[in-house]
């Protein structure tokens, strides 16, 4: 059975049920067409929050690295979930996705040529499904780790991401803890990867739904760890924490993956031997660790904005 029928299915009786009606008593036909893709994606997302919360949760629950009395700072990192998984971030993305696919192939059949797939680059891969989406997975993870890499390498693109290490209470809801502009800048970069494979749009969703929901699972605040196997073949919370983890004199960032370790390994930015550390970015202002939403996402930009003019950004 095909993995998207559910979906498929959820978000056709949204868009009949809520979407159209809602369109039509704000007098918003014109927007008929792209409502089936804002019902699929919000669907997509409420099944990622449900799938998140039921797995992470317990975990947290269960084995805590860290207990804290308040946790006011947690409380802004869901609203960030809330908005990038069914939020209007959703809608631009996909709709975004599609129409871009749409406009590519079309262009590329007018010229006379054939739109980019793995299969037709990998004849074996026709009709290998499974094998397919396995590969999509790796190579956007490969894609992904150069992107987050290189954030930690520019300095004004760091002053957007500064905004996810600031996060001194780190759990499975701070994976969404973003600036909106390093979103923008990450729809980018994996859109274009994308493309270039032929990713068919209605996979996108269940790809991106499979590598957040793993990404969530390495933000928890849990004492867990897959093993010295394990570890070398799915990134745990304790691998990624040591990505956030304080630095201590002389210590270099690493374990920049979202998925897979194998990058980290083969560039040598992996780091197995940190062992639950604290969180922070002890240079980032205190607004970006316990502001609210619209304070976070101002500073970012101050700070971006001082690096791009010259100045060293204030942490």
């Amino acid at each position: 059975m095909d993995p998207t029928v559910p979906f498929d299915t959820a978000a056709g009786w949204l868009q009949e049920h809520a979407v159209l009606p809602a369109l039509y008593w704000l007098g918003l036909m014109q927007w008929e067409d792209v409502g089936y893709g804002w019902a699929l994606f919000a669907v997509y997302g409420v099944a990622q929050v449900a799938l998140m919360y039921a797995v992470c949760l317990p975990l947290e629950r269960w084995r805590p690295v860290e207990r804290w009395p308040d946790q006011k700072a947690v409380t802004v990192d869901i609203i960030y979930t809330l908005i990038s998984r069914i939020g209007l971030l959703p809608l631009f993305t996909f709709v975004l996705f599609y129409q871009l696919q749409v406009w590519l192939n079309g262009m590329l059949t007018d010229n006379g040529y054939v739109p980019p797939t793995l299969e037709r680059l990998f004849p074996a891969l026709l009709g290998q499904q499974a094998l397919t989406f396995f590969l999509y997975v790796v190579i956007l993870d490969f894609a992904d780790y150069w992107r987050h890499r290189l954030s930690h390498r520019f300095a004004w693109w760091y002053d957007l991401h500064a905004l996810h290490h600031a996060q001194r209470q780190m759990t499975f809801w701070s994976d969404d803890r973003n600036h909106l502009l390093d979103d923008i800048i990450g729809f980018v970069w994996f859109t274009a990867v994308a493309l270039l494979i032929g990713i068919p749009p209605l996979q996108f969703p269940l790809l991106v739904l499979l590598l957040r929901l793993l990404e969530s699972l390495s933000h928890a605040n849990t004492r867990l760890r897959f093993g010295w196997l394990g570890e070398r073949l799915l990134i745990s919370p304790r691998f990624h924490r040591a990505h956030h983890g304080i630095l201590a004199a002389g210590q270099r960032s690493c374990n920049y993956g979202a998925l897979l370790p194998w990058w980290d390994m083969l560039f040598r930015t992996a780091d197995f031997s940190r062992d639950y550390v604290p969180t922070g970015d002890p240079e980032a202002e205190e607004a970006l660790a316990t502001g609210s939403y619209a304070v976070q996402q101002a500073a970012g930009v101050r700070r971006m904005v001082r690096t791009l003019a010259g100045r060293e950004a204030v942490g």
